[in-house]
């Protein structure tokens, strides 16, 4: 993949996020910032956002978003199959709400 095509899929990534974050905290903050994986603060600035800043977000050269999936545990619950998906689906979403929010200083 060309340096070029891959800027080009990082800037769609995520004004993709962008916007659906927007939409999620509109909506219900406090499912959002569960969802998201983000603080209070965090949500109530990409509410704030224009759309001018949201495409100049976007149009950097680093993801906005981050793999939350740290632990291989909670992965593996989330990717193997097995009879009782909704359990796996239910531990998994108890085990990240247990992780710390992360705040950009």
């Amino acid at each position: 993949m060309r340096t070029t095509d891959m800027l080009t899929e990082i800037r769609d990534a995520n004004l993709s996020y962008l916007m659906l974050a927007q939409q999620m905290i509109r909506s219900d903050k406090p499912a959002a910032i569960f969802r998201l994986g983000i603080s209070e603060a965090i949500a109530n600035l990409l509410d704030g956002l224009s759309n001018a800043q949201v495409m100049k977000l976007a149009g950097g050269a680093s993801m906005l978003t981050r793999f939350r999936f740290d632990d291989a545990a909670v992965l593996g619950m989330l990717t193997h199959d097995k009879k009782e998906r909704s359990l796996s689906q239910s531990h998994a979403a108890i085990l990240l709400a247990a992780q710390a929010v992360n705040d950009i200083h």
